[in-house]
């Protein structure tokens, strides 16, 4: 068989051709989840089937449309770990571009699971010191006028293995995948506290949860007055079930416990609640034996996504690459060094998609074959530039327990290999 108008063998599909294309329609149809043949069951999950690509593309019809699209068979970013009930899973910083994560590797942090909510039957209880207490279901919530805007939510436990016992084979997931970026979709929950007639008294708010574990955080006023979201839809779909579905508290740039998931009740009062999810959780211990409590704002941080562990160089140009956030605005300036912080350069800085969002930097470094380290600096907007290791030893100490953001880098050695530096 030869296609109309063509010569030669390179225009010949030969039968081996037509099933070997056949069976890549397949593999794209496994990955994507279709049926094999329309109507009929789906494809166990756990008989995977590579894909067979055909010898030129060109030569015959590709994969149907389908329902939900998937990714290339050939990238598979995922988190990891994963099947943990109490616990978490990282976003694959390596793999990402840009600064939006999907939805479906934003990190997780669970204390007792995910719920299962119809939102049918979900609610959400304003009261204590308001005028008039309100009980709203999801799609009164929605009735509200609506804003998107992006921000990053990071767990404040983010950076501890990397700070405590930094090794080698660490990766950006394993360093710092404890951190995600969404566009979120909601109502400034300032207007939902005005609806409700929020008291002068009320100078705390408390935010519970409808997990298992019943979270309950006390927040400040002023936060929710300030740029506070309750939201229920991220980069453009409703909330992941693991991100709070049907409703969730968003509290940008402060530490990730506290943006509450599966949000039932507000309520509002004089002063912290002290729940145990900020008594026995969420305070920092310090050397001199207090603590630090109700410490929200999350601090500059950057880290070099690429390149790094398990990457192997080649000498010439490659583009140091990373992430640079801060709980307290944005980001305006970042620094890489390539020889260990004897010297620093000013990296370029995307556009931002707002405040309290990360900015990806870059800077072009040529490598001449000889071991070099490469690191980053952040600055934000208030002045603060993120610390050494060493700085942040002196003031929290090895016990610290929440809110790790130490300069870290990575070590290419002479043969290209890249390894994990944590102790700049």
């Amino acid at each position: 068989m030869h296609l109309a108008g063509g010569e030669g063998q390179g225009d010949t599909l030969s039968r081996r051709d037509l099933l070997a294309g056949a069976a890549g329609a397949s593999g794209v149809a496994v990955a994507a989840g279709l049926p094999l043949v329309a109507g009929g069951p789906g494809p166990k999950a756990a008989a995977p089937v590579a894909p067979v690509v055909p010898p030129d593309a060109t030569k015959l019809p590709g994969a149907p449309t389908s329902q939900v699209g998937a990714r290339s068979t050939f990238f598979k970013p995922s988190r990891t770990p994963f099947g943990e009930t109490v616990g978490n899973s990282l976003t694959p910083l390596q793999d990402l571009t840009g600064t939006i994560t999907p939805a479906d590797l934003h990190f997780e942090r669970h204390h007792a699971g995910i719920p299962l909510i119809d939102p049918a039957r979900h609610t959400l209880l304003i009261h204590g010191l308001v005028a008039t207490p309100l009980m709203l279901s999801v799609d009164d919530v929605k009735r509200f006028p609506q804003v998107t805007r992006t921000h990053f939510i990071e767990c404040s436990g983010n950076g501890r293995a990397a700070y405590r016992e930094p090794k080698p084979e660490m990766t950006p997931q394993k360093v710092a995948g404890l951190v995600s970026n969404t566009e979120w979709t909601g109502v400034p929950l300032k207007v939902l506290l005005d609806e409700a007639g929020a008291k002068p008294a009320a100078t705390w708010f408390l935010a519970e949860g409808g997990d298992a574990c019943i979270m309950t955080r006390s927040i400040p006023m002023p936060k929710a007055m300030d740029d506070a979201l309750l939201v229920w839809a991220q980069n453009g779909e409703p909330l992941r079930p693991e991100q709070g579905f049907p409703l969730r508290l968003l509290l940008p740039g402060w530490e990730g416990n506290v943006s509450v998931k599966w949000l039932r009740r507000l309520e509002l009062g004089t002063r912290p609640w002290a729940t145990r999810w900020e008594t026995s959780k969420y305070t920092d211990p310090l050397p001199d034996g207090t603590a630090r409590q109700y410490s929200f704002d999350m601090d500059a941080k950057s880290v070099i996504t690429s390149p790094a562990h398990p990457k192997v160089l080649a000498k010439g140009w490659w583009p140091v690459t990373g992430l640079a956030w801060t709980g307290r605005g944005n980001i305006t300036r970042v620094e890489v060094s390539t020889d260990d912080g004897s010297s620093w350069h000013d990296a370029e800085l995307s556009p931002t998609t707002g405040r309290k969002a990360p900015v990806r930097f870059t800077h072009m470094w040529e490598w001449d074959g000889k071991p070099a380290v490469l690191l980053s600096r952040a600055t934000d907007e208030t002045g603060y530039v993120q610390p050494t290791r060493k700085q942040l030893l002196k003031v929290r100490g090895i016990g610290t327990d929440f809110h790790f953001n130490p300069i870290v880098g990575w070590k290419v050695a002479a043969d290209g290999t890249v390894t994990f530096h944590g102790e700049t």
